[in-house]
């Protein structure tokens, strides 16, 4: 298993720079082990059964992006622009800082009058901040100072503004914590839930605090090397028992996006479902056995990235790299705010 392996050719116009409206306009691509149907979001329910369960995840994203200037007694300010990445404690934020050769340990950090933070610690161009506040008034102020952070791939064609405050977030986004949307969900919204919910598909909801780190590049030509970020995460009795309910009842586990996947499968580590709170860095490539998923619905993925190992590992490398080729062909939208796919290892 080589880093080229997971490598294929994007034309740059389809990575997808805004969301299709509504929601479930966005197209589904549908693949089993042979077929390939195109389709659409809103019509999820014809490739779904009743009693299969959907397993959601309800991370809220936080914006993360800030802009502020450095303050010392009798020193030079000078403007920083920092990125969230991971929350470290109560108040505590492990965060990206631009330029952070400005920035030492001691340094105050104000972003504007709602906002203020002192570097606690730094390694390169991360730091650690201790903020003012925390809990409802941190989320209060961020709300009030900060940028949505878009994927690279899109931050660097145009600037975040109003209308991604909306779009890159869920109709269900409940616990603050994420940098990043998870962005299989944002394809849905309620007239859609209430539908498959009528037509006897179940849902749970888990959580996985999506971090920053999910847009990293694997630089190692072996991925076997590749060392994960870890990301917090928590799945419920209530939702362990959906999951657990659902399979002795012989319906089908779909989670909704990798993160959901991912943090159901750390829950099913030890074989079985069960309750789970904590941190996972689970890098799922080909050779993984899963234990509870059955499916999955998922946007397209980097070339190179992990993300693109994990539906490898789900479907074969040889049929992701047919179903790419497709979706390329028909001209499929790409990345966070692109097209969606269903897949589907056993038909």
């Amino acid at each position: 298993m080589r880093l080229a392996d997971f490598d294929f050719a994007l034309p740059e116009d389809l990575i997808a720079l805004r969301p299709a409206r509504p929601r479930p306009a966005s197209r589904l691509l549908v693949a089993g082990p042979e077929r390939i149907e195109d389709s659409t979001v809103a019509a999820l329910g014809t490739w779904l059964r009743p009693g299969d369960l959907l397993v959601l995840n309800d991370t809220k994203v936080i914006p993360a992006r800030l802009t502020g200037t450095r303050a010392r007694p009798g020193g030079a300010v000078a403007r920083v622009e920092t990125t969230l990445i991971a929350r470290s404690g109560d108040g505590l934020w492990r965060a990206l800082a631009r330029p952070g050769k400005r920035l030492v340990a001691g340094d105050r950090i104000d972003f504007g009058a709602e906002l203020s933070a002192e570097v606690r610690d730094k390694d390169g161009a991360e730091i650690l901040l201790a903020f003012d506040r925390d809990g409802e008034a941190l989320e209060a102020a961020l709300l009030a100072v900060g940028e949505t952070p878009l994927p690279p791939y899109i931050a660097a064609r145009r600037a975040p503004d109003a209308r991604d405050r909306e779009d890159y977030q869920t109709v269900f986004a409940t616990h603050p914590g994420a940098v990043a949307a998870p962005t299989a969900a944002l394809h849905f919204d309620a007239p859609l839930l209430a539908a498959l919910e009528a037509q006897g598909v179940r849902r749970t909801r888990v959580t996985l605090h999506v971090g920053a780190g999910t847009f990293l590049p694997v630089k190692v030509e072996n991925p076997d090397e590749h060392r994960m970020h870890a990301e917090w995460g928590e799945i419920s009795a209530d939702a362990a028992e959906a999951v657990a309910a659902t399979r002795a009842a012989g319906g089908r586990v779909i989670p909704v996006g990798t993160t959901a996947l991912r943090v159901l499968e750390t829950a099913a580590a030890g074989g079985g479902i069960a309750p789970w709170r904590g941190e996972t860095a689970i890098f799922i490539r080909p050779g993984y056995q899963f234990r509870v998923t059955d499916g999955l619905m998922t946007n397209f993925h980097l070339p190179k990235s992990t993300l693109m190992m994990l539906v490898s590992a789900l479907m074969g490398a040889r049929r992701i790299h047919a179903i790419y080729a497709h979706a390329i062909a028909e001209r499929y939208r790409f990345f966070s705010y692109g097209d969606g796919s269903l897949l589907l290892p056993n038909g």
